[in-house]
């Protein structure tokens, strides 16, 4: 079996069913979705006008449309991305983009998902995961269902052996540089009502 196949298939109905119940047993909301564009849909939904939204690196965001949407300026959303990006100054853009992890919104995704439910993420520096343990008013994640492992042992494989090979080739191609799982998040479980929604998409997105 080759490392796409082990990690990458879309599993069948019935295991997508048992792992949303799962998740929403650990006090994360589960939206199932079929096709990328109802994703998207979705999440623009959820955000009300007026909202401080940010975004951590996600190539499944790129892939639904979001980052377009968000880069549109017609959402009536306060898009921190933006903000930083204008800001000139390396100090006040550092230090914003350390306050942008208390969004009203923050959006990302996860890089593997346990059918037992455990949601687990990581990056590099920091700046994406920093936000899914309490900082972010409201976290929406937005995940393809081939990211569902059998359980929290082979979510944490999943990435070691899938995601970051396969992150590192991205962030070589666009920076020059290698990746690295420096900083870890798992969601076992969120005491805070709808403050976390995973938006399953029966589709493979992301890595």
């Amino acid at each position: 079996m080759t490392r796409m196949e082990k990690w990458d298939a879309i599993p069948d109905e019935d295991t997508i069913t048992k792992t949303a119940e799962a998740i929403r047993g650990r006090g994360i909301g589960v939206e199932v979705v079929e096709y990328r564009v109802q994703a998207l849909e979705r999440v623009k939904g959820m955000i009300p006008k007026g909202a401080t939204v940010m975004t951590g690196s996600s190539t499944t965001l790129d892939q639904i449309g979001f980052m377009e949407h968000l880069r549109a300026s017609s959402h009536g959303w306060k898009d921190l991305h933006a903000a930083i990006g204008a800001e000139g100054n390396e100090k006040k853009r550092h230090d914003m983009r350390r306050k942008s992890v208390t969004a009203d919104y923050f959006l990302g995704s996860v890089n593997a998902i346990a059918k037992t439910g455990e949601l687990v993420a990581c990056d590099r520096t920091g700046s994406r995961v920093g936000a899914y343990h309490y900082a972010a008013k409201n976290l929406i994640l937005v995940a393809g269902a081939q990211k569902i492992t059998d359980d929290l042992n082979s979510a944490i494989k999943r990435v070691v052996e899938h995601v970051m090979p396969m992150e590192t080739e991205r962030v070589m191609r666009v920076a020059g540089t290698i990746s690295a799982p420096n900083k870890w998040v798992i969601i076992e479980r969120e005491l805070q009502p709808n403050r976390v929604t995973l938006i399953l998409v029966r589709e493979r997105l992301g890595f």
